[in-house]
């Protein structure tokens, strides 16, 4: 395994750890589940009520973002497609979540860890679908 390869596998372990090391905190500390379409919405519909955990979870989310990309501006790539397309793209995303009650967040890392069986489903349904858009935006079998 080469360097690179190497620190790409750390990195992606690390990242892991944290992901399900926070919605495990959240679990047990606020007896939530760490689906982020949820904590969005409720932050947003009913604001008033437990933003005590929500506000600092969402600001942690995209101040972690923000602090990455001001240190590693090179790991970030600029969206590619057209801007009413990407537009579009996130419309379809929040109807899916809507619809499928939970995101992947939801769903892939809280519902699976315990064992759901709806959120079985709702993982493999994403992925299908992700890998399906993925192979018709490249232009399907070239």
């Amino acid at each position: 395994m080469d360097a690179m390869s190497l620190i790409m596998s750390v990195t992606a372990l690390l990242g892991g750890a944290l992901i399900g090391g926070s919605a495990s905190l959240l679990l047990l500390v606020e007896g939530r589940v760490a689906g982020l379409s949820g904590i969005l919405a409720q932050s947003l519909v009913e604001p008033g009520r437990s933003l005590r955990w929500r506000v600092p979870f969402l600001a942690g989310l995209v101040g972690a973002g923000a602090a990455l990309h001001l240190a590693l501006p090179g790991a970030f790539v600029a969206p590619r497609g057209a801007p009413l397309g990407i537009v579009g793209a996130g419309l379809l995303v929040g109807f899916g979540t809507r619809l499928s009650n939970g995101c992947t967040s939801g769903h892939g890392v809280s519902g699976l860890s315990r064992l759901s069986a709806r959120s079985v489903v709702a993982t493999l349904t994403f992925i299908a679908f992700g890998a399906l858009a993925t192979y018709a935006s490249r232009g399907g079998a070239s």
